[in-house]
């Protein structure tokens, strides 16, 4: 299934998705976000080709557990963190919200902060909240196109201006907003969440950066060229976001084979137990599954 993705358009959103990976953002600008893959409540993919075109993907997978996105910064992110499945903090019907990121582009100099220089006490936290001296123990990570980094929850974490990423997380909407530079929203401060924050961030340095591939107890994720061959087996889907170029994915069905071209932009989702099919052309693709 070719999947819509959907759309969120912040303050801090850019237009780098519309204008090099095809999203139609139905004409809204700051188009931060695309979910690409998604059947979370908060924003649904939809179902672009064959029997089920136009069905959101939550009617037909109520509870996949992963979330594929691009996130286009043009703008700061504010600084934030998710909490971990069974947290005190969380709202029943609340998951906790571990990511990763592949960095697709990044302006010279771009950042992300992830985690602090060293261990610091709750007290010194909440102190530095207070007194808007927080970004001074906050690490910083120039970035560069083909990083990867591994974002466990109770990871203290903000997008820099700039960054241009594709994400794989947890199927939650969790956050917990401890700084956001001052700005204002229609007139006022956005909302912080301070005591969860507290309450759930690990207070220590970033040691997460990993390579692709790469596996952890919530997903696995890989970058893949074309040509190539692959296969969903009885346990997962894959889903597969085109990064680069364009190409075929092909698979056999009963009358031989079928077909379905893909470009940069594109989001395929391929059900658990699909069985083989192959990709072909100039493609880069990020293949996510269970």
């Amino acid at each position: 299934m070719k999947l819509l993705p959907y759309i969120s358009a912040t303050v801090w959103g850019g237009d780098r998705l519309v204008s090099q990976y095809h999203i139609d953002a139905q004409g809204r600008p700051n188009c931060a976000e695309a979910w690409m893959l998604s059947a979370h409540p908060g924003g649904d993919s939809v179902v672009a080709n064959g029997p089920y075109a136009g069905q959101p993907l939550r009617a037909l997978y109520p509870h996949l557990p992963v979330l594929v996105k691009f996130i286009d910064a043009r703008g700061d992110l504010s600084v934030q963190v998710h909490p971990r499945d069974g947290d005190a903090v969380l709202q029943p019907g609340q998951a906790g919200k571990t990511e990763c990121w592949y960095i697709l582009d990044a302006e010279p100099g771009a950042k992300l902060y992830l985690g602090f220089f060293e261990n610091v006490s709750r007290e010194t936290f909440l102190l530095a909240i207070q007194q808007n001296t927080l970004m001074e123990l906050v690490q910083p990570f120039e970035v560069h196109p083909g990083d990867f980094f591994y974002i466990p929850a109770g990871t203290l974490h903000a997008i820099g201006k700039g960054v241009l990423l594709a994400e794989v997380q947890q199927s939650s909407d969790t956050t917990y907003r401890v700084y956001d530079y001052g700005r204002l929203q229609n007139g006022v401060p956005r909302a912080l969440h301070i005591a969860q924050a507290l309450a759930v961030t690990n207070r220590v340095p970033y040691r997460q950066q990993q390579r692709l591939p790469f596996c952890c107890p919530h997903f696995s994720v890989a970058c893949k060229n074309a040509p190539g061959t692959d296969c969903a087996s009885e346990e997962s889907f894959v889903s597969l976001l085109v990064l680069e170029g364009e190409g075929i994915l092909r698979w056999p069905c009963s009358v031989g084979t079928s077909q379905m071209p893909l470009r940069k932009g594109e989001s395929v989702f391929i059900p658990q137990g699909f069985g083989p099919f192959a990709y072909d052309g100039d493609l880069r693709l990020l293949r996510t599954q269970l």
